[in-house]
């Protein structure tokens, strides 16, 4: 019988407690525990950026933590970016308008990535966005739609906070 261990965490505002392994890597409490599946797990190593969410508000991979290591932590992903139900976030709207997506399967951890960076860097240059992504891996856009889609997320956000 494996052991668990019980965790408190609080995911997109909302508390859960469970019993996990300790094992269980934090992307796969997501997904399989809590059912949100637009964490994506992609090289399992850390290098792609699938996997990007919130830890107390820094973009971390959650294929490199184990789920025990988040109780008592804060962890947005990509289904609590957006305010509420009926509008998107201002980077999910820019990379639709700007066309920052093909497949989708990247687009979660960019926009997990993209989200603390924009508010530490409200008017980044392309090569401070390209920097910013460099951790993230598309095999789709070529990058520069999701360059662009900085851009306008970075002017959408400025424009929302005046």
């Amino acid at each position: 019988m494996p052991q668990t261990m019980k965790i408190n965490v609080t995911v997109n505002g909302v508390a859960y407690e469970r019993e996990v392994e300790p094992r269980l890597l934090l992307s796969d409490f997501i997904r399989h525990e809590l059912g949100l599946t637009g964490t994506h797990v992609g090289c399992e190593h850390g290098v792609c950026g699938a996997c990007t969410i919130l830890f107390d508000g820094l973009a971390v991979r959650s294929c490199l933590m184990f789920a025990v290591q988040a109780d008592g932590h804060e962890i947005v992903t990509v289904e609590g970016l957006a305010p509420d139900s009926e509008h998107m976030h201002p980077l999910q709207e820019a990379f639709w308008e700007a066309h920052g997506l093909q497949c989708g399967f990247c687009t979660p951890g960019f926009l997990m990535t993209l989200k603390p960076f924009l508010e530490q860097n409200p008017d980044p240059t392309e090569e401070e966005i390209r920097e910013a992504i460099s951790g993230n891996l598309c095999r789709c856009t070529g990058y520069q739609h999701i360059v662009d889609a900085v851009k306008l997320a970075a002017d959408k956000m400025k424009e929302a906070a005046s």
